[in-house]
């Protein structure tokens, strides 16, 4: 009873939306809130120059196309503004074993029959001595090795940028300034709450300005300040699966032309990024605190980077998980503050955009309402298992066990989720995508396949096939691909035609 007349006392018109914290999530929020229903909403970010953002979060995937799309922006003008370049995958080096490396790439992998996936023809041509490697059969893999890029028909080349993450949000403050948000300056010093709903009332900043609003919007970072140490929502740590916590980044000077690839490149303890823009390379080493030290760690990463270096490196610590809840009482944590998976298949800025999306679907204008919270919840919280998932499967099927981390990773009991995708594959041969997952079955084969899983037998479908149609079924999508990817002009002259970005500006 004393839930409902809360509930009933809540329901209030939402009219005035309050941002807390800037940085990419707080900024892609205020653009997409103030681009859709700027005309109906006071709109209000609040955020302080005293307080850095974390910033990194420069590799994106194919997905924040669709968001670029949706608030009408021109890629060439996202491109330039945040010196982008393009992104056709991630290349996987030493992950498999020290020295062996594959690429998961954005594109789909053969052709399909609707009995059988590709890959059970190409097992097939594989014990026959008929087929190449599985990467040969993926034109964004295929143009990726070669340096290649351009826009094709029909979506025909599936891909994403790596930006710079602090000038994206430079760029999205201008966007929603022109569809009327505010930015406050100041750093928050009290949170009020109101105490006949429990629900945020408004933000006191230490200069003494009171910010109010219907909706809060929880862009704090991994402190949480409003959904956690507010309303007091619990963590959900899944540090026992993913064992990294600890981050130190770098930005060096460019030595070459940027390749199209996000390169993880595997260490002792963790793992090394290198994000190239068109004027410098983002990089940095992601790890364990408790494999290795941070002295350690900041030695591989400055005796592994190439160029001049233009910052200090700086230590990021987090702890991978999820709050148990996204959205509590009129409080919506996106970002940081809602939880943290590693950056290793770049899932970040997707998870910002996503439950931005669901945000906009479920609007509450006329009230706060129980069933969209808990629908809310439901579906942030089964798309970021399938992730975890899918994160979790790069440890656990790699062969390394050269170290006490990997062989620990190698070791480790898994969710029954991913067991069972495992199980099946190796087995089987066979994957599945779930509705509104995010990772396709030709990712899945990616990394599975990448990381040295090789099937016990393939569909019989395959065997209706004799040696000289399956030979000329595949060579005929190799040499298609092939084809495709020498029409292609390099990825270095197509940035310079199409988003060729300024040098930046001294400080």
């Amino acid at each position: 009873m004393e839930q409902k007349m809360q509930e009933k006392i809540g329901r209030k018109p939402v009219r005035r939306v309050v941002i807390a914290g800037g940085g990419t999530a707080g900024w892609m929020a205020a653009a997409v809130i103030s681009k859709i229903l700027g005309k109906s909403l006071d709109i209000t970010l609040v955020e302080s120059d005293e307080i850095g953002t974390v910033g990194v979060g420069e590799a994106t995937i194919p997905s924040l196309i669709k968001f670029h799309q949706l608030l009408e922006l021109s890629e060439a003008d996202v491109m330039k503004a945040t010196q982008a370049t393009f992104k056709l995958g991630i290349s996987f080096e030493n992950w498999r074993n020290v020295n062996e490396h594959y690429i998961h790439s954005f594109g789909v992998t053969g052709t399909d029959h609707w009995t059988a996936g590709f890959q059970h023809f190409w097992l097939k041509g594989r014990k026959r001595g008929l087929a190449g490697d599985f990467g040969d059969y993926c034109l964004e893999l295929r143009a990726a090795q070669h340096g290649r890029f351009a826009h094709l028909p029909d979506g025909g080349m599936n891909y994403a940028y790596h930006l710079d993450a602090t000038l994206y949000a430079k760029f999205l403050r201008k966007f929603s300034e022109g569809f009327g948000a505010k930015r406050v300056e100041g750093k928050i010093g009290q949170v009020l709450t109101d105490a006949a709903t429990g629900h945020v009332a408004g933000l006191k900043l230490e200069n003494g300005a009171l910010v109010e609003g219907d909706l809060f919007i929880d862009c704090t970072g991994f402190r949480s300040l409003l959904l956690a140490e507010t309303m007091g929502v619990e963590y959900e740590d899944w540090s026992h699966w993913l064992f990294n916590d600890s981050a130190i980044a770098v930005q060096t000077e460019s030595v070459g032309e940027p390749v199209l690839l996000t390169r993880a490149i595997a260490h002792g303890a963790g793992w090394q990024w290198r994000i190239p823009l068109q004027h410098r390379v983002g990089n940095g080493h992601v790890f364990s605190s408790k494999y290795m030290d941070g002295e350690e760690a900041r030695q591989i990463l400055t005796n592994n980077i190439q160029g001049e270096p233009l910052t200090q490196p700086r230590v990021i610590k987090f702890k991978p998980g999820q709050r148990k809840q996204s959205w509590k009482g009129n409080v919506v944590a996106i970002g940081l503050s809602s939880g943290f998976l590693e950056p290793i298949e770049s899932t970040s800025i997707h998870l910002i955009q996503r439950n931005l999306i669901r945000l906009m679907q479920m609007f509450p204008a006329d009230g706060i309402c129980r069933s969209d919270i808990d629908e809310y919840n439901t579906q942030v919280q089964s798309e970021i298992k399938h992730i975890r998932d899918f994160i979790i499967l790069h440890y656990k099927v790699s062969n390394r066990v050269d170290t006490p981390y990997w062989e620990a990773a190698r070791n480790m009991t898994v969710p029954a989720s991913l067991q069972h995708r495992i199980d099946l594959f190796r087995e089987t041969g066979r994957v599945f995508r779930t509705e509104g997952e995010l990772f396709t079955e030709s990712s899945w084969l990616q990394v599975m396949l990448g990381q040295g899983m090789m099937p016990e037998q393939h569909h019989q479908t395959a065997d209706l096939m004799g040696d000289v149609e399956l030979s000329q079924f595949l060579n005929g999508i190799r040499n298609g691909i092939e084809w495709t990817v020498k029409q292609l002009p390099s990825h270095q002259a197509y940035l310079q035609q199409y988003c060729r970005a300024q040098p930046p500006q001294p400080i």
